[in-house]
């Protein structure tokens, strides 16, 4: 996005764009900077050295976030039955089958994370092209295809954030809000990058973990020294 807000630039101007901050300091700052009237999310940015143009180089995964992400996440769940009350008893906002099919078929997708069970992906898979370019297709390596629908909706709903590295080797992810204190926002940022460093693909050679940045939704980004990061 090329246009800055006058408040922008403001802010852009009282932060070195150059310098490399630990991560304490870099959240401190952050917070400092982020002054909307809203609660605005705190975002990472992980540039890796990867080409996820290549399958054995792609990063993806799950990961909860100890403190929360601070948002309310719409959960869709395709079930029947016992399955199907499970999930809702579980807090998931919507529940269906061929009904739920038809709805997403319509161009109305009225959740965040898509959990499903085993029996349903035949049905499910009739939405590839709907659900995969949101990122939305449930997925058993990400835990999103389960017989445990009722533990998969808790996930979702209590901190649980996908990760996907994007195809210019970069992983975007919100770890928390501006009004989390700043022990919780490290606490969360420290889980993604174990997450992260934990998925490394065996087609990635030499550095993994190349540049991050942290930034707020209306804030100017702060570059971070990777060296204090865990990645090899």
């Amino acid at each position: 996005m090329t246009f800055q807000s006058k408040k922008a630039k403001k802010l852009a101007g009282t932060i070195d764009r150059e310098k490399l901050h630990g991560v304490d300091e870099a959240i401190s700052i952050i917070k400092a900077n982020a002054t909307s009237k809203f609660d605005e999310t705190i975002e990472v940015a992980i540039a890796l050295g990867v080409d996820p143009r290549h399958a054995d180089q792609m990063v993806r995964g799950v990961v909860t976030l100890p403190k929360g992400t601070g948002k309310t996440v719409r959960v869709g769940v395709f079930a029947r039955g016992d399955k199907a009350e499970e999930a809702r008893a579980a807090g998931a906002d919507v529940v269906g089958a061929e009904d739920l099919l038809e709805i997403c078929q319509s161009g109305k997708i009225e959740f965040e994370r898509c959990i499903a069970t085993p029996d349903m992906m035949g049905l499910v898979g009739r939405l590839g092209k709907v659900l995969g370019p949101k990122g939305l297709m449930p997925n058993p390596k990400l835990g999103t295809v389960t017989p445990n629908v009722g533990e998969a909706v808790k996930a979702a709903k209590g901190g649980q954030i996908e990760y996907r590295v994007e195809k210019a080797g970069i992983i975007h992810a919100g770890i928390g809000k501006a009004s989390f204190k700043a022990e919780d926002l490290r606490t969360n940022f420290d889980a993604l990058v174990d997450a992260v460093v934990k998925s490394k693909p065996t087609g990635a050679k030499g550095k993994y973990l190349k540049k991050a940045a942290l930034s707020s939704t209306m804030g100017p980004g702060v570059k971070l020294d990777v060296a204090e990061l865990s990645a090899s």
